[in-house]
């Protein structure tokens, strides 16, 4: 997979590795379609070069394991469900609208 990039204030398409997260002006290429890309006239396409893909290696897997033990473990002293009560104002179907009230606090009491 490839990213093109058009680059318009320089009349530019740039075709390079796949990129990792989406922007304006930016199309992701299968290899086929990347292979006959041809710049519109008056263009230069500038093709960079990318590395072959390769099997992730011990080190990347390890990472990949450890960041999502981390997104999994809970956040400190979040231990459990909040404390407080909550007063229904509005319900759509099986869903309800509850405003929070402060630990300590009933219903009404402001």
């Amino acid at each position: 997979m490839f990213t093109l990039t058009y680059v318009y204030r320089d009349s530019t398409a740039v075709l390079g590795p796949l990129a990792t997260y989406a922007e304006p002006h930016c199309y992701d290429l299968c290899a086929e379609h990347s292979e006959r890309l041809t710049a519109p006239m008056g263009w230069e396409l500038v093709r960079l070069p990318v590395e072959e893909e390769s099997e992730p290696s011990a080190d990347d897997l390890e990472a990949l394991a450890d960041a999502v033990r981390e997104a999994a473990r809970p956040a400190p002293g979040t231990g459990h469900e909040p404390v407080g009560q909550g007063t229904e104002v509005g319900r759509r179907g099986h869903l309800r609208v509850l405003r929070s009230e402060p630990a300590g606090t009933q219903p009404g009491q402001e």
